[in-house]
């Protein structure tokens, strides 16, 4: 057994010496520049991330081409470049110490292997005071490439056998049969009164939009100034009572007889609604009167208008109602009457 396994390791240690003695022979052939290559990874998934690292190390008074291992010349197979840093230190012997890191990833599925293809660096020796451009080049040295196995988390070949299948479904039971025509008839019943409230509200909807006749218009107009005549303006609820009223009879004078959205508006607006449908109705006394209602409202106690500005606001309602009549708008062209 211990002969077996001294036999072992004696193998080994010939494989790995033999190998290092290939590095060496091949590092003594070109001693003016040595290159380097590592992987941080030997596979990858759909989206990892490798960093391929080239060091290259120059001798005093020998240096490389940066633009024969840019980006750019890299040769990717399957592979992208997403990122990657570039330094270079000087080594205590004084050579010069090149390290380049791309940062590599790939997003195909269709690749066995991913692969980074040989590079040929070219470099020269140069002279005191020589720069690298004016030196004539000395030689060339290889960079290996690299292989990087491609990993999946599906087998390489699936078995989709048990996916598909062409055997008919089993039949349901026939309680269940049964329950499909009940099902659709309780469907639809449920409709049934939707449809119906779609229609009530459309029908509600078209009603809202025929025009009160201009008798109507009058009535309702002349009922509310004679309530709003019976509050008394003594006290502040009684004020804020006629305002609130009379805001109310104004917003709609407007929708009913001038055209415009009047519960809607603002005191601000009326008076570019007004000029917009072309009305005959004061848009400075509607805006004014609208504003001093508003205020009545929604004002404390000690700020609520006075009875004599209440009983004003009463008679610009008036007057408002008997200047613009039953249809508040003026022909275009024509003179008010």
């Amino acid at each position: 057994m211990n002969a077996a396994v001294l036999g072992w390791w004696s193998r080994l240690l010939f494989f790995v010496s033999s190998i290092t003695l290939g590095a060496v022979v091949v590092s003594a052939a070109d001693q003016d520049v040595t290159v380097r290559t590592s992987l941080d990874r030997t596979a990858m998934f759909v989206g990892d991330r490798a960093a391929y690292t080239i060091e290259i190390t120059c001798k005093r008074g020998v240096d490389v081409l940066a633009d024969d291992v840019s980006r750019d010349k890299l040769k990717l197979g399957g592979l992208e470049v997403v990122g990657g840093d570039t330094s270079r230190r000087t080594a205590p012997d004084d050579s010069t110490v090149y390290t380049l890191r791309y940062v590599l990833t790939t997003y195909r599925v269709d690749a066995p292997a991913l692969t980074i293809g040989p590079l040929s660096v070219r470099y020269a020796v140069t002279r005191a005071g020589q720069r690298l451009e004016e030196a004539a080049p000395a030689g060339e040295v290889k960079v290996p490439g690299a292989t990087l196995a491609f990993r999946s988390a599906l087998p390489d070949e699936p078995d989709l056998s048990g996916i598909r299948s062409d055997k008919q479904p089993d039949a349901r039971p026939m309680r269940f049969a049964m329950l499909q025509p009940i099902g659709l008839g309780l469907i639809i019943v449920s409709i049934v009164p939707a449809l119906l409230a779609i229609a009530a509200l459309a029908s509600r909807r078209e009603r809202r939009r025929v025009r009160r006749s201009v008798r109507a218009v009058r009535h309702d107009e002349r009922m509310s100034l004679e309530a709003v005549r019976t509050i008394g303006v003594e006290t502040v609820q009684q004020r804020r009572d006629v305002f609130t009223r009379l805001d109310a009879l104004v917003r709609e004078h407007l929708r009913d007889v001038c055209g415009v959205a009047g519960p809607s508006l603002t005191p601000a607006e009326v008076p570019l609604a007004l000029a917009g449908v072309n009305a005959k109705a004061p848009a400075e006394l509607v805006a004014s009167l609208l504003a001093t209602c508003e205020l009545a409202r929604y004002a404390p106690s000690h700020a609520m208008p006075s009875a004599d500005a209440c009983r004003e606001a009463i008679e610009q309602a008036e007057q408002l109602i008997a200047r613009t009549g039953a249809r508040g708008f003026q022909p275009s062209g024509r003179g008010a009457p």
